[in-house]
């Protein structure tokens, strides 16, 4: 079991996940690598990647013509050294695409425009030059809705996120 995490690291590393997050979403791509340690690996993505910048380039590929929502939730974070630590994170992302236009882990389902899933993040991180990084990310999935036979989309007049508001 890890041991209790310093209150400072603990913000900087759920502050690190939440960027995380917001990169994906506004597809913020050479931000997005930045998070990473050089070394870090990744499993249970639903594609393979063999270091930050290949794992960066396939999810900027897989999310091209995607909109996304990503939400990290509830986490729980302890230290395994002075400059190393394990987190969980639930997590639940909501995808959509054009109807028909692709087949998400070999499943085919006839009218699927999306997915709604549900799981966890566990992760390891590192104090590389006093920064906290992701050494480490699994993603689990403990269940995934398809989104299917959609109606007419109205069009809502809202304000997107201004990608400049927070580092």
């Amino acid at each position: 079991m890890p041991d209790i995490l310093p209150a400072a690291d603990a913000h900087e590393i759920s502050t690190l996940k939440a960027r995380y997050f917001y990169y994906l979403d506004t597809k913020q791509w050479a931000r997005l690598v930045e998070l990473f340690a050089s070394d870090a690996s990744f499993e249970g993505f639903a594609f393979g990647a063999d270091g930050p910048a290949d794992f960066v380039a396939t999810v900027s590929a897989f999310l091209a013509d995607v909109q996304s929502t990503h939400q990290g939730f509830m986490p729980r974070l302890g230290a395994t050294g002075p400059d190393t630590a394990r987190g969980v994170w639930s997590m639940h992302d909501y995808l959509t695409w054009d109807t028909g236009s692709r087949i998400y882990k070999d499943v085919d389902v006839p009218a699927m425009y999306g997915i709604r899933g549900y799981g966890y993040y566990e992760e390891e991180y590192r104090r590389v030059d006093g920064r906290w990084l992701i050494s480490f990310s699994r993603l689990v999935r403990t269940r995934i809705d398809p989104l299917v036979n959609r109606g007419p989309a109205p069009e809502y007049d809202v304000l997107g996120p201004d990608v400049s508001w927070v580092g």
